[in-house]
């Protein structure tokens, strides 16, 4: 049980640390997006720092919100399947 708390834990920490990273590349780039505005526009170069950044914040919303595509289910039927086997030991 205290295996799985922990495991919780770390997730929630992940998510927490992904929705942070969400917020400072909104603000950011909005920011960033607001210089090119006010000095004139033109050439819109702050699509160089949103994409390149953006490919970062996508790789962390998968290694976050499971690139395995392991579900609730998956997760109940392991530990049931751990149970079961802890049971028979």
């Amino acid at each position: 049980m205290a295996d799985e708390r922990e495991q919780v834990r770390k997730h929630l920490i992940a998510r927490k640390a992904f929705n942070t990273h969400l917020a400072v590349y909104a603000v950011v780039n909005a920011f960033l997006i607001l210089i090119w505005g006010v000095t004139g526009g033109g050439y819109f170069w702050p699509m160089w720092p949103l994409a390149g950044w953006g490919i970062g914040l996508a790789i962390h919303a998968w290694t976050t919100f499971g690139h395995l595509g392991v579900t609730d289910a998956d997760i109940d039927a392991e530990l049931e399947r751990r149970r079961r086997a802890a049971g028979a030991a």
